[in-house]
């Protein structure tokens, strides 16, 4: 018996007027549990972007129904004062260990050049210090970016990444026997197709595990025209082989209010939700969606 999986709700997902990132574009939201609350981090980007702005900053907050989140004051990462983020920080993922939280996130160099995967860490959301530069492409091979991190069967641990190749995103996954690494590439997990919605750009989405199931992936794939969608692949418990993969997209974008709006969906986390998974997702780079979905036995 295989699993497929299917969107049965869809939500708007809302952070607080006035904060400091109201107005920004909104992108990468990152939600998990904490006791009663949902927390967040997420990338904005300054709307239009400006010559000097940076291409990221991360905030923070909560929320009691993880639809509506309240906005911290202060942010969680900001760029710099290292060359390897000083042009933005993007793409926060969020891992709660038993002492501290472990945030992986794109670093963007001073020129928009390069971008590079960070690790900043703490025993608190508020007291982040910047530890290691993790994984950064050689010049002028593009960018290192959207973490993933998943714990295998046997205890050690993977690092899935976006990586640029010949004018395109692909997947890369790394190895490490500790959630911090150090890590160790590895051959791609999976690539495109060439006949389907995902044949030319693949990106990292979030990772679910649930004891007895295979972990499935719910990556973001692209035609040569950007056009980004939603879809799903599974893996065995050790992540060396591929189990499943769903034929057409799980997620697409509704039709864009303007022709100039950005065409693409963007997975960025999951939680769980009773029996479904709670997955949250960008839309245009602009707007916030949560999508309830279920899990089928076929």
């Amino acid at each position: 018996m295989t699993l497929t999986y299917a969107v049965e709700q869809l939500d708007t997902v809302t952070i607080s007027a006035a904060s400091i990132i109201d107005g920004m574009d909104l992108m990468s939201p990152f939600v998990w549990r904490e006791g009663d609350l949902y927390r967040i981090m997420i990338r904005g980007v300054p709307y239009p972007l400006g010559p000097h702005d940076p291409t990221g900053i991360i905030a923070r907050g909560a929320s009691r129904d993880g639809l509506a989140f309240t906005m911290d004051a202060g942010l969680a990462i900001t760029p710099g004062p290292g060359a390897e983020d000083l042009g933005g920080c993007e793409d926060p993922t969020v891992l709660v260990t038993a002492h501290e939280y472990l945030v992986y996130y794109t670093g963007v160099d001073a020129a928009r050049a390069q971008g590079c995967m960070i690790l900043a860490a703490g025993p608190d959301l508020t007291m982040l210090v910047k530890e290691d530069l993790v994984l950064k492409a050689p010049p002028g091979e593009g960018n290192i970016k959207e973490a993933t991190l998943a714990q295998t069967s046997a205890g050690d641990w993977r690092l899935f990444y976006e990586y640029a190749a010949d004018g395109a995103s692909r997947i890369g996954m790394a190895s490490g026997p500790t959630a911090k690494g150090p890590w160790t590439v590895q051959p791609d997990p999976f690539g495109i197709r060439e006949d389907s919605w995902d044949n030319w750009h693949l990106s990292t989405g979030p990772i679910w595990q649930e004891p007895g199931e295979d972990p499935v992936m719910f990556y973001n794939g692209a035609t040569h025209d950007a056009r980004w969608r939603i879809g799903w692949i599974s893996f065995s418990p050790d992540f060396a082989t591929v189990t499943g993969r769903g034929l057409e997209p799980l997620l697409v974008p509704p039709p864009a209010v303007t022709r100039e709006a950005t065409d693409i969906a963007f997975a960025a986390s999951t939680v769980a939700h009773g029996d479904a998974i709670a997955l949250y997702y960008s839309l245009e780079d602009r707007m916030l969606r949560r999508a309830l979905i279920g899990r089928y036995r076929r």
